[in-house]
């Protein structure tokens, strides 16, 4: 039987001003598997960043709750990475020690730590580059950086707010079947918010299609395993795969 990493229950999100309410996301539930990669697409305002969010516990949703393997989640956790548009890296530190920032955070860095940060830099082809700077990468490079720097703390969950979308396109099909051997061999749980419809299709093992004003969850779409098991850049040949990009374009269109 596979175990629930992640469970939303009811999740309704409302922000509020001196002026108004606004209600972000309503009723909205999810179960996500240990390994298990999910996407979250839908139009603008729809509230996916605010779910994720939610998931890295920075913000309470204003009702229901959500749990991480049984825990509830009220604030940040270091089950928990997020990997954004921007690299957030410091120009003025090495692509090394910004790797271990996490790591002196959690104040985790020592020598096992240490020797892992410059493991998952070899393996996402950083080794070499580890004592240069940021300035000196390019955007998927430093991309890969941050890639390393969420996973060294070992995080059981990553989430993925549109970190490819700064990227020319095809830096972005390399790190996305980079990104996705990697949370594969590491046996990650993946939450990934975009706008790109090829790119949910292609990395994950299922597709929340999101509906507007509130947002809740309007069709959940099950990815074939006969897509599942290329690679993001071969799954976009595999057959199957435009049926697919059809069906989620025509649900957003009507959303829009």
């Amino acid at each position: 039987m596979e175990h629930i990493k992640i469970h939303l229950e009811n999740i309704t999100h409302v922000y509020v001003t001196k002026t108004h309410a606004h209600t972000a996301i309503e009723n909205v539930n999810l179960e996500i598997t240990t390994g298990e990669f999910i996407s979250i697409v839908g139009p603008s305002g729809c509230g996916k960043s605010t779910i994720l969010s939610c998931i890295a516990g920075l913000l309470n949703p204003t009702f229901g709750k959500i749990l991480i393997d049984d825990i509830p989640i009220t604030k940040p956790s270091s089950k928990v990475g997020y990997m954004l548009q921007s690299d957030y890296l410091f120009e003025w530190r090495t692509i090394y020690k910004n790797t271990c920032i996490g790591l002196e955070i959690m104040k985790q860095l020592n020598e096992q730590t240490m020797l892992r940060a410059k493991q998952l830099l070899g393996e996402l082809g950083l080794g070499d580059y580890k004592d240069t700077y940021p300035v000196q990468l390019s955007g998927g490079m430093r991309q890969r950086a941050a890639l390393v720097r969420t996973l060294v703390t070992e995080p059981d969950v990553l989430l993925l707010d549109e970190p490819f979308s700064a990227l020319d396109y095809q830096n972005k099909l390399k790190l996305e079947d980079l990104v996705s051997m990697t949370l594969k061999k590491h046996q990650k749980t993946a939450v990934l918010v975009t706008h790109d419809i090829a790119e949910a299709i292609a990395m994950s093992d299922r597709i929340i299609i999101m509906d507007s004003n509130p947002g809740r969850i309007k069709e959940i779409i099950i990815i074939p395993q006969a897509i599942r098991d290329k690679l993001p850049f071969d799954a976009r040949e595999a057959e199957g795969f435009y049926d697919i990009f059809h069906k989620i374009w025509k649900e957003l269109d009507v959303n829009e």
